[in-house]
């Protein structure tokens, strides 16, 4: 895996679904009364996004905030503005319960493309979350275990997943993706 902010090679693997490793980006970790007026202005001025309701992921081109927990919120912004966005928060914030801390190099992203329901199947192979059609689809969120470890994960488009994971487990989470997605063990289920 590459070093958080490192330049070198993304790793990448090529079965029935392909797993690569996302370019860096900036992470930052919002706690605090989400129905809180104040925070979620704070919110909509630094991404220009709203706060998205439970269990969902408001995404635009290169800025997402995502329903994490009943307090908290992951916002991912450009790699190189996260250190101001937990800035220009905690000034927005002031005199409000808060935490607003980056995790961007705690974190490692994972993109997974493939044909028609292949996603879903790799990705069924090792969480306990429903990943059908009528359960998960776009602009949902799911934070669960993926085989031993805590991941989340959201569809980035149609025949698209972006899996988020901490940057401690990002060489098993690749292996299991890989493991996965590996030609010859396609289920079919979906």
């Amino acid at each position: 895996m590459s070093e958080a902010g490192g330049a070198q090679p993304r790793a990448e693997y090529r079965g029935f679904v392909t797993i690569r490793e996302a370019a860096p980006r900036g992470m930052i970790a919002l706690r605090g009364d989400l129905a809180d007026e104040g925070l979620r202005g704070a919110v909509k001025a630094l991404v220009d996004l709203e706060v998205p309701e439970r269990g969902r992921i408001v995404l635009s081109r290169r800025r997402a905030v995502a329903w994490m927990s009943p307090d908290e919120l992951l916002i991912m912004l450009p790699r190189g503005q996260a250190a101001a966005g937990v800035a220009k928060l905690g000034r927005a914030l002031a005199g409000i319960h808060h935490l607003a801390a980056d995790v961007s190099d705690a974190r490692a992203v994972f993109s997974l493309e493939g044909e028609g329901a292949r996603v879903r199947e790799a990705l069924a192979k090792l969480t306990p979350a429903d990943l059908s059609p009528a359960a998960f689809g776009p602009g949902r969120i799911r934070r669960t275990r993926l085989s031993q470890v805590s991941a989340a994960f959201w569809m980035a488009g149609e025949e698209a997943f972006e899996l988020v994971c901490f940057r401690s487990v990002a060489q098993y989470v690749f292996d299991l993706l890989g493991a996965a997605a590996r030609p010859g063990s396609e289920v079919g289920h979906f």
